[in-house]
């Protein structure tokens, strides 16, 4: 990011976190008016009688909905349009409990919670951004190659990363990324990342790069380097929630799933992927690399590259949930299954399975709901209590920065 564009970015944040204090002022002081308002109504209801209390204050009362109704739907407005935290669910709940009384007041203060937390969340983040900005604590001497998972891409629309490039980016960060096929075998994406790095130093006149990895990205820039004789090129590898020893349960489906059935399902992801732009979508060598037992095979190839000789800072990183129902959808039906066969989870990944490098850290958020396979990546843009995706990222690369890489 230029100045300017560092400039921009956080004001448009500014602007954007003042318009959400605005909207939810203006919602809760319609909550507080329209109660004291409404009973003094109330009593004149009891004291006159409607019809003789409607008669001598139906101008006033007619100002108060009027300026009420402003109220409220300036404020719902810029709520709806502003907020990031709201989500679907929350937003439709409004739309339908609106409707309904009493519960249409409890629906508003859900809003307003949430809507509250992200302001004074986002405020707080502002302005900690701007006091660093200067510091440029992220640029690090090498440019960063940001690696995706499974059977995502690299879409300019919608940042597999979530808000966490442009935080990197606004404090230095330089950064690219694999620009792989969603769904190949490791092989074959060690093979488009170990070019893509070859056009990265090209590009940025750079003799190395540093290496952020997640899930199954983790396997294919490693097995790149054992394979791909890559590694004089890389600084470091940081891997996110990545299966080192693969997942059990994936060795339990495709054991256990009908043949015709692994046929379909492979024809409509394969359909799907292509579209989405792999050139030879691979479903069934995709899902079959990340199993337990070829990961235990594949370790013999990959397992005997040593890093440390090669100069190649190494680290792993990893999360959990904490209980079932935690976390955002699908993850958090997954975990109870992945569970019983690979352990305490994120939601697709068992614990065990994260270790990996000279150092390994696992991340435990004093909350109750954990941390995804998602979250790890920003997937849904969520400001979870206890873990700020994008603070952790900072830290990371700063890590990477003051480590001389």
């Amino acid at each position: 990011m230029t100045a300017e564009e560092k400039e921009k970015f956080l004001s448009n944040r500014e602007h954007r976190i003042k318009a959400l204090w605005i909207g939810n002022f203006s919602l809760a002081f319609f909550l507080i008016s329209s109660f004291g308002i409404g009973l003094f109504y109330l009593i004149k209801f009891f004291r006159l009688g409607f019809l003789q209390a409607v008669y001598e204050n139906w101008p006033s009362m007619l100002l108060f909905l009027g300026l009420e109704s402003l109220l409220f739907w300036s404020g719902i407005i810029l709520v709806y349009v502003q907020s990031r935290q709201l989500g679907m669910k929350y937003r439709v709940i409004g739309i339908l409990c609106g409707w309904i009384p009493i519960v249409h007041i409890l629906a508003l203060l859900v809003i307003l919670n949430v809507t509250f937390r992200e302001a004074a969340f986002e405020h707080a983040k502002n302005q900690l951004d701007r006091e660093r900005l200067t510091q440029e604590i992220c640029k690090t001497k090498y440019p960063l190659l940001m690696i995706h998972g499974v059977f995502f891409r690299d879409f300019k629309t919608f940042n597999y990363w979530g808000r966490v490039p442009n935080e990197l980016m606004l404090h230095g960060a330089e950064i690219y990324y694999g620009n792989h096929q969603s769904a190949a075998s490791v092989k074959d994406s060690a093979k488009e990342l170990a070019a893509r790095i070859d056009e990265i130093l090209e590009e940025s006149h750079c003799e190395k790069v540093n290496i952020i990895a997640h899930s199954k990205g983790g396997l294919d820039i490693k097995t790149a380097v054992s394979e791909c004789n890559i590694a004089s090129k890389i600084a470091s590898i940081t891997t996110i929630n990545t299966p080192h020893q693969g997942c059990v349960f994936a060795d339990y489906l495709l054991n256990k799933a009908p043949l015709k059935f692994k046929e379909k399902v492979t024809a409509a992801y394969n359909s799907a992927l292509h579209a989405m732009g792999d050139e030879n979508p691979d479903f069934i060598s995709a899902v079959t690399d990340l199993t337990a037992s070829h990961c235990a095979e594949n370790w013999i190839e990959t397992g005997a590259f040593d890093y440390d000789a090669a100069g190649i800072f190494t680290q792993s990183f990893g999360s959990i949930l904490k209980k079932s129902g935690s976390g955002a959808f699908p993850l958090n039906f997954s975990y109870l299954f992945v569970k019983n066969f690979d352990g305490p989870n994120d939601g697709l990944v068992g614990e065990p399975s994260f270790h990996w490098g000279s150092r390994y850290t696992l991340l435990t958020p004093p909350e109750k709901r954990g941390i995804s396979h998602g979250d790890m990546i920003d997937l849904n843009r969520e400001n979870i209590r206890g873990f700020d995706v994008r603070e952790f990222y900072v830290g990371v690369v700063a890590d990477l920065k003051n480590r001389g890489f």
